[in-house]
């Protein structure tokens, strides 16, 4: 039997469906995005329950002239789908295929691409006033996740956009939840708006009165006296958003898609700042998602064998070494930023719930409520994913670092992660963190170089940033106490007089193997993991800088400022001579999507690429000043 998407070539296509074929649409669009995330992995639940909120959408206005932006990019799956690449889909998320995000370089739907939360308001409010400053007629939408609205970034647009009064609208698509449920104040708030019996009441009875209007637009707008008090019923819940300027329409239900298309059009008409506040089910159509949709937020691809031997994460390892401190030190306390799963702090949370913060999408205040927790005595932990922690940079350096106060950052998700792509790399992490003074700057080897490092940072009465990879690690003994590191020292794994290769974190392993390759060949190398990016281990440094084959550093970050940029310093500081010093980190530029083995391939990241400059120092004769960086 066809299915109504093969024949779905472009938006415009949506038009000519009844509301029959569109419920068919989206229960297709539902299959092919649950089958591609089982075989490629990516993000499951939010996609599958904006499928009507896109479709409506989609079929009321006229993209890409009329601009959609979404937030996060969570809920694009089905944009893509009906927008042309239906063909290439199987390759989302893979190596030079479409990304798991909206993205502006893919196709001309993709109005603004995104891949953080919060962004989208601000983005659809900066086209809104190009629009009205060229002169230009088309209409700008968002569609943003309730879990977005914890971020402060969104109600700084929101104020803006409610004091200029320019046409947009602002799908606010509430399914309660984020990555994990929502918390704070504005959750509850949203929560009392969809469960109120008042509103309930009031919803119904203004869907059922707007289900007999016959024509949409200047129709409507006649029959907005009848409407008046049943709007008011519905308006009043939303008096937040309606007093910062913004008409309020809802709560409606957000897999009704001929009443969203109904509402689309009357906000469209009504002209300004509208917010429409849609109910939606995360991972509707699929009942696993739909049971635990915190668990199938997103989908891993499927494991290959190279990770069987692994018992444990970074993240579990991490969560679990801190709970174990916290038990012994009523003082600790651990924030999170809208992710306890994803951080490890899930069982932190469950047995000491007074000691655990999540402040939502809001990376900025999570920084200063810890400052504010460490000028009180407390010893705060702020687990937040490195290419997160970005968005908190002016906080770490004027709350944190400016007033040397003792909070300890743990960066999840440094490095490469994968197919999540250049947003959620986190290769920028040790450039921006040993720029400020009082910082201490950690990166273990493995899981139990990570406990280590947590004991060690709790000693310190400074800011310590701790940064580790995605992924397994070989599991540390768990009747192993953590031991204190000493403070800037790293450590000789292996010795050889040929050259020296000085490694930072997840890299150290493939050195080691890069040290065998060269073995292999007559090469005998030192490799030392270096452990502290800040303060360096000046004699270290110096040690392998003098062997005669010279010394490569490896880091999986940006060489640009990073760890081997430091190490320069140290040695121009010193006066000794770095010609004979080769860099390999992350070049000057985005890493793309794919899988890790891959990107670290074409990074120049492998043991074998290790092994390689390592190799061309010992061919070559110096050059005066020259060094090499990837």
């Amino acid at each position: 039997m066809a299915r109504v998407l093969d024949e779905i070539r472009s938006p415009a296509d949506l038009k000519r469906l009844d509301t029959d074929r569109l419920k068919c649409l989206a229960g297709e669009l539902r299959e092919e995005i649950v089958r591609t995330v089982q075989k490629n992995g990516g993000h499951l639940g939010a996609n599958l329950g904006a499928v009507e909120i896109i479709l409506a959408v989609h079929s009321v206005l006229n993209s890409p002239t009329d601009k959609i932006i979404f937030d996060v990019g969570h809920q694009a799956y089905a944009h893509k789908l009906i927008t042309g690449r239906l063909r290439e889909f199987p390759t989302l998320r893979q190596y030079q295929g479409l990304s798991g995000f909206p993205r502006r370089e893919e196709s001309p739907h993709d109005a603004f691409g995104v891949g953080h939360a919060g962004t989208s308001i601000s983005a659809a409010l900066g086209y809104c006033l190009a629009r009205d400053a060229r002169g230009e007629n088309y209409k700008v939408v968002t569609i943003t996740g309730d879990g977005a609205m914890t971020a402060g970034m969104a109600f700084e647009a929101l104020n803006h956009a409610g004091e200029l009064d320019t046409d947009l609208v602002v799908i606010l698509n509430d399914n309660a939840m984020s990555i994990s449920k929502n918390v704070g104040a504005l959750h509850q708030y949203l929560t009392t708006i969809r469960t109120d019996p008042a509103v309930v009441r009031a919803r119904d009875e203004i869907e059922r009165i707007m289900s007999r209007i016959p024509a949409i637009g200047g129709s409507m707008m006649k029959v907005a006296e009848k409407l008046a008090a049943t709007v008011r019923h519905v308006v009043v819940p939303g008096a937040m958003f309606q007093d910062l300027g913004w008409a309020y329409y809802g709560p409606i239900d957000g897999h009704n898609i001929p009443l969203l298309q109904r509402v689309l059009r009357e906000a469209i008409s009504r002209g300004g700042p509208v917010l429409i506040h849609a109910i939606t089910q995360k991972g509707r159509g699929y009942p696993p998602a739909e049971e635990d949709p915190g668990r199938l937020h997103s989908l891993k691809p499927p494991i290959c064998d190279s990770d069987a031997p692994f018992a444990v994460t970074y993240s579990e390892v991490f969560g679990d070494a801190l709970l174990e401190l916290a038990k012994d030190d009523p003082s600790i306390v651990a924030i999170t930023a809208a992710m306890p799963e994803g951080t490890g702090l899930a069982k932190f949370a469950e047995e000491l719930p007074d000691r655990f913060i999540d402040v939502a999408i809001a990376e900025q205040h999570a920084v200063t409520l810890a400052a504010g927790l460490a000028c009180g005595g407390q010893r705060p932990v702020v687990a937040i994913y490195s290419t997160f922690l970005q968005r908190a940079y002016d906080q770490i350096v004027h709350d944190v670092a400016l007033q040397n106060l003792p909070v300890i950052f743990c960066l999840d998700r440094a490095g490469i992660v994968g197919d999540d792509g250049p947003t959620h790399h986190g290769v920028l992490d040790l450039s921006f963190l040993r720029t400020f003074p009082n910082m201490v700057v950690m990166a273990p080897r493995d899981g139990a170089a990570l406990r280590d490092m947590l004991c060690t940072a709790l000693q310190l009465a400074r800011p310590v940033a701790i940064r580790y990879p995605r992924g397994a690690t070989a599991a540390p003994g768990r009747n192993v106490k953590p031991r204190t590191v000493p403070l800037g020292k790293g450590e000789i794994l292996r010795e050889g007089n040929d050259a020296g290769i000085l490694a930072i974190g997840s890299m150290v392993n493939t050195a080691l193997s890069a040290a065998e390759l060269l073995a292999a060949r007559g090469t005998a190398v030192t490799v030392a993991d270096a452990r502290f990016v800040k303060p360096l281990d000046e004699e270290l440094v110096l040690q392998l800088a003098r062997l005669p084959g010279g010394l490569v550093t490896v880091e999986e970050n940006a060489v640009a400022g990073g760890f081997g940029s430091a190490v320069l310093e140290l040695l121009t500081r010193r006066h000794v001579p770095i010609e004979r010093v080769r860099l390999l980190g992350i070049g000057d530029t985005f890493v793309e999507q794919g899988d890790t083995e891959r990107l670290h391939r074409l990074s120049g990241l492998t043991a074998e690429d290790i092994a390689g400059a390592v190799q061309l120092l010992l061919n070559e004769r110096p050059t005066l000043g020259s060094f090499v960086a990837h």
